[in-house]
C-alpha cells in the first residue's frame, strides 16, 4: 500500500505534463538559463582571483581608482560605487514588492514598483557608462616603462598624486610635425597623449618636489615610493604616457586589471540593461491589463527571477573586484 502511494506520488511529481515540481515551463527555463549564466560568471570572477593572486604585489588599489563622484571634485574612494550598489539592491527590493502585488492581482502597485524597478536599473546603467568614461579617461597620467611597468607621481612636501599637466613643460617642436599639413596627421599614428615622454622628463627634472612611486605595492599596503635619485634613474626607462585606461595600456598599474574591469563589469552591465528593456516591456504589459486578463503575474515573477540573480551578481562582483 505504501509502495503503491510513493509511486504514485513519485509519478506525480516527476511524470512531466504541464508542471512538473509544480512550477510551469517558463521558470524551469529561466531557471535553467541562470544557472548556466551563473557558471559563466563564476569562471570570470575565478579568473580574476587567479589573476590577481598571481599578480599580487603589483595590482592596482582599489581605493585608488575608483575615487570620483558625479559633479563633485576630490578623493572619494569607493563612495560612488557603493551608492550603484545601493541602488541596485534597493530595485532587487522593489521588484519582490511588485511580484507580490502581482500575486494578490492589485495591478496598480505593480505597475508603480515596476516603474521604481525600471528607474533603479536606469540610473545603475548610466552610473556604470559613467565609470567607465571616467576609467578611460584617466585622472593624473603616468608612464609605462620599457618593461612594462606603471610609473607614477606623488608631490614629495604632500604624498598626494602628482598629474602630469602640474609639472610637465610643453615644448613645441616635439610635435611640429604632427600637424594636418604635413599629411601624416591620422595616418601614421595613433592618438596621441597630451605630453611627450621627454615633456615629462624635462619637468620632472626641474620640479624637486615630484617624485616616483612603481607599482610594487609594500608590507604596509601602499606603493613603493622612491627617493629623488631612485625616481630620476628610473625615468631613464620610460617608453610611453599613459593617460586613463584601455585594453593596452592602464595608467592604475597592470593592464589586466584594466581586462577584467572592462569583461567583468561589461558583462554584467549588458545583463542589467538588458533586463531594464525586458522590466519596460514588461511595465507596459501591465499597464494594457495583459496579465490581469490572463488571470496571473507569473511574467512579472520570471522576469524577477532575472533581475535578483543580476543583483547578486553584483554583490560579488562588488565584493571581489572592489572591496576584497
Amino acid at each position: 500500500m505504501d509502495s503503491t502511494v510513493t509511486t504514485g506520488t513519485k509519478a506525480a511529481v516527476w511524470g512531466g505534463g504541464n508542471k512538473p515540481l509544480n512550477a510551469s515551463y517558463g521558470k524551469l527555463m529561466m531557471w535553467f538559463f541562470l544557472v548556466s549564466d551563473a557558471l559563466t560568471f563564476s569562471g570570470f570572477i575565478a579568473s580574476y582571483g587567479f589573476s590577481r593572486f598571481k599578480f599580487i604585489e603589483t595590482w592596482p588599489i582599489a581605493d585608488e581608482v575608483f575615487t570620483h563622484v558625479p559633479f563633485f571634485h576630490g578623493n572619494y574612494p569607493m563612495y560612488y560605487v557603493a551608492f550603484m550598489t545601493f541602488i541596485l539592491i534597493m530595485s532587487s527590493v522593489t521588484m519582490v514588492l511588485a511580484v507580490d502585488a502581482g500575486h494578490k492581482m492589485q495591478k496598480n502597485k505593480v505597475i508603480w514598483y515596476m516603474f521604481a524597478t525600471i528607474i533603479g536599473g536606469a540610473i545603475f546603467v548610466g552610473s556604470q557608462a559613467w565609470e567607465w568614461g571616467t576609467f578611460i579617461k584617466g585622472d593624473h597620467g603616468a608612464i609605462e616603462t620599457k618593461g612594462g611597468r606603471i610609473l607614477q607621481f606623488v608631490k614629495a612636501d604632500t604624498g598626494e598624486r602628482a598629474s602630469l599637466r602640474d609639472f610637465a613643460k610643453t615644448i613645441p617642436s616635439e610635435r611640429a610635425n604632427h600637424e594636418s599639413k604635413n599629411g601624416i596627421w591620422f595616418f601614421s599614428e595613433g592618438s596621441l597623449p597630451s605630453y611627450t615622454v621627454n615633456e615629462v622628463a624635462e619637468g620632472f627634472k626641474a620640479n624637486p618636489n615630484i617624485l616616483i612611486r612603481t607599482e610594487t605595492i609594500t608590507e604596509e599596503g601602499e606603493k613603493t615610493l622612491l627617493n629623488r635619485e631612485q625616481s630620476l634613474a628610473k625615468l631613464k626607462d620610460a617608453k610611453y604616457v599613459v593617460e586613463g585606461a584601455n585594453l593596452i595600456h592602464n595608467e592604475y598599474g597592470s593592464r589586466l586589471f584594466a581586462d577584467f574591469f572592462f569583461f567583468i563589469t561589461g558583462f554584467h552591465g549588458f545583463h542589467v540593461f538588458s533586463g531594464v528593456v525586458i522590466n519596460v516591456i514588461i511595465f507596459f504589459n501591465v499597464i494594457l491589463g495583459t496579465y490581469e486578463r490572463r488571470g496571473h503575474y507569473e511574467m512579472v515573477e520570471k522576469v524577477g527571477l532575472y533581475w535578483h540573480f543580476v543583483d547578486l551578481v553584483w554583490v560579488f562582483v562588488f565584493t571581489f573586484f572592489y572591496l576584497v
